[in-house]
């Protein structure tokens, strides 16, 4: 089966090690995910099965949502509830309005230095195992965008919202970095991403309820085609013919398309005549001919088989 599975992962539990229970139920050979879940977060993982790992590219950009919960007044070492904590401040003293700055300052920040607890790597050994050994390295700041964070609940010292920005974003980081704004200092507490690549969490299924199918055998029930994945990406139907022609790779323009209506669109995904996913091109044509991204087998390109 090649498609998309949006699992709810659970709390304790890494984004590899989901991807491996994966693997194990649906009895495949290929899994990857599109954005790495600390093991003390929650929600939405999407996982790319079989040959839909080549549509991770498509999945791991765009806009992520988190329900944060943030406890001000306590720092710590690895910026969340999992780490040793460094020093506290005691009362803690503030108001929503306060609150809401600082998130409208934050919205503007167009770059984030990662934490040394994490699974960047240095010289090929992730940082957080460094930082287990006493070896703090610090990466230089990368790009990030905030786009939006909302306050859901304050109940000092603790801070629920809601955060939306780009892939790369820590959201530990942002609760210490706000929590030194704050003066106060602040870690995490809890995080639930409640949308990834265009998923959100009524998309998703627990390990239990996958596991179950699987035992069933109802587990493509859950795999979701790559071209019903891709909904953001507009559609051409075309020929069987064609469809072949263009499995070989061979090249092909608009005219062979019957033309593109969507000319803002920088991908566009080519199907067959039962929708299966044949290719997806580029809608600009480079020497009279449209780029490929993907091209698909017949077999590769159907949902189960």
């Amino acid at each position: 089966m090649n498609g998309i599975v949006v699992v709810d992962k659970p709390a304790g539990m890494t984004s590899a090690q989901v991807v491996g229970a994966v693997k194990r139920m649906l009895k495949v050979g290929k899994v990857g995910h599109t954005g790495t879940l600390d093991p003390l977060a929650t929600g939405v993982l999407v996982c790319c099965v079989n040959q839909a790992t080549r549509l991770c590219q498509f999945f791991v950009r765009g806009k992520k949502r988190y329900e944060a919960l943030m406890r001000l007044g306590v720092r710590t070492d690895t910026q969340d509830a999992t780490g040793r904590e460094l020093c506290r401040v005691s009362p803690v003293c503030v108001t929503a309005d306060e609150i809401e700055a600082v998130f409208r300052t934050f919205v503007e920040i167009q770059e984030q230095t990662p934490p040394s607890f994490s699974a960047l790597k240095h010289h090929g050994v992730p940082l957080y195992k460094l930082a287990r050994q006493g070896i703090l390295v610090e990466k230089p700041p990368r790009p990030v965008a905030v786009y939006g964070m909302a306050l859901v609940e304050l109940d000092s010292p603790l801070v629920r919202f809601e955060v939306c920005c780009s892939q790369g974003t820590y959201v530990r980081t942002l609760c210490a970095d706000m929590g030194e704004a704050l003066g106060f200092g602040a870690h995490l507490v809890a995080l639930r991403r409640t949308e990834s690549g265009g998923f959100g969490l009524d998309d998703a299924v627990s390990l239990e309820v996958l596991e179950e199918a699987a035992v069933s055998g109802r587990a493509s029930d859950f795999v979701i085609p790559m071209n019903v994945a891709l909904k953001g990406i507009p559609e051409i139907q075309v020929s069987q013919s064609l469809a072949r022609w263009i499995r070989h790779g061979r090249p092909v323009n608009e005219a062979h398309l019957g033309g593109l209506e969507d000319r803002n669109a920088t991908w566009i995904k080519v199907t067959d005549t039962q929708r299966d996913l044949v290719a997806i091109v580029g809608s600009q044509e480079r020497d009279g001919i449209l780029p490929y991204k993907c091209v698909f087998s017949e077999t590769e390109g159907r949902a189960a088989c």
